[in-house]
């Protein structure tokens, strides 16, 4: 692929100057000329009115598998328990499957796993279980080879998990080995039912993009999903659907890693993927010392302690307690935004939560434009004030 000027339509406007995210584009002798460094996003293409700007694609070499069928979740567990990506997925997978007229899969990989039949009942028509004490700590070398077995014996058409550490880790080596497409930390699925292409949206460019990538000559589509980016669904009891055991031949895989031990984040106290109610410091903070002040906030109301990406790079807080789009994404009933200015990447992990509260001195902070309710005023004022209040 390559992008090139015709510079029998281009007029030396300018109008594709300032389109260009990375500045690359500048009006010599009165026509556009592209530095090097381009990303081919087509954004100065969209801006030229004259279509003098020209992105020669590389033909798609090979056609689809059309004997893949089925929509596959992989639905993650921990300790034994089955986590909540699982049931988010598959509220937008029985999506999915139902456009494409085809069966709606799960896929769990473990050790007494408890919750396969709720899987069924939040959409799942089949189950696909593998249970060995040799998956009990989600040893990636054994969960790639796993997943890449049953996806060859079975074919399915489209495959996505939760883009969690244990997915981001394994998932992108299961679309390696065979050697189809993988679209990471998706924020939106679709499918063109036409041609039954997944239509896999994520933001570039610190999120100022919107992105949309399809996979058109390899089977299977595959993608990862943030956890919290679509809701669960409500379970149906009644629904009827197929647990498969699967025999796990962990001879057949060499598992390059061996876990010594595994040691809890105890200053999480609450996951903030499981949390209702979250209470977020940014850099108005100051320093480490006052993120006392949002932890005994987060104390009063029973809620989550989390923060926007500068604390953590000042080292304030740990990095499991970053939201946004280099840390976690939530979606609560309560976000309480304090000292928060709303930078486009903090708002890409948050800005889902029902009910946002922005407290910020600042009435122009970005953070307003999606708050439910906003405080103009100094935190330190603000905050002892709710604490008070709440304790009464």
């Amino acid at each position: 692929m390559g992008i090139r000027i015709d510079l029998e339509n281009c007029t030396g406007c300018g109008d594709c100057v300032p389109s260009c995210p990375f500045g690359l584009i500048e009006i010599i002798d009165e026509k556009a000329h592209i530095g090097e460094g381009c990303t081919l996003c087509g954004v100065c293409r969209e801006a030229c009115s004259f279509e003098a700007i020209v992105i020669d694609k590389a033909a798609v070499t090979g056609v689809a598998d059309d004997t893949h069928r089925g929509v596959w979740v992989f639905a993650e567990g921990s300790h034994s328990r089955l986590r909540s990506v699982g049931y988010e997925l598959l509220a937008k997978g029985r999506e999915l499957a139902d456009v494409l007229g085809t069966e709606l899969c799960a896929v769990c990989l473990g050790h007494n796993l408890s919750g396969a039949e709720e899987l069924i009942a939040h959409g799942a028509d089949r189950v696909y279980l593998a249970d060995d004490p040799a998956l009990a700590h989600n040893e990636e070398d054994f969960f790639t080879g796993e997943l890449v077995r049953l996806i060859r014996e079975h074919k399915p058409e489209v495959v996505i998990a939760g883009a969690t550490s244990l997915g981001r880790a394994f998932i992108p080596r299961v679309a390696a080995i065979l050697k189809t497409g993988l679209t990471a930390d998706c924020t939106d699925l679709g499918i063109d039912a036409g041609k039954r292409l997944l239509l896999q949206t994520r933001p570039t460019f610190g999120g100022n993009i919107m992105a949309t990538i399809i996979c058109p000559a390899k089977r299977p589509q595959m993608a990862t999903v943030r956890p919290r980016v679509f809701r669960k669904g409500v379970p149906d009891k009644s629904r009827q659907g197929q647990i498969i055991k699967v025999d796990f031949k962990k001879e057949g895989i060499t598992s390059r890693t061996k876990l010594i031990d595994f040691v809890e984040d105890i200053t999480e106290k609450v996951k903030l993927e499981d949390a209702d109610v979250i209470v977020s410091g940014g850099r108005g903070l100051g320093k480490a010392e006052n993120f006392r002040l949002i932890e005994e906030l987060a104390s009063v109301l029973g809620a989550a302690v989390a923060s926007s990406r500068p604390p953590v790079d000042e080292g304030w807080i740990p990095y499991s307690h970053q939201v946004g789009q280099t840390g976690k994404t939530v979606c609560t009933k309560l976000y309480i935004a304090c000292g928060i200015s709303g930078a486009v990447q903090h708002l890409a992990g948050m800005q889902t939560s029902d009910t946002i509260v922005a407290i910020n001195r600042d009435p122009a902070a970005p953070i307003f434009e999606v708050a439910s309710y906003g405080i103009v005023g100094d935190l330190f004022e603000v905050v002892p004030e709710l604490i008070a209040k709440l304790k009464t």
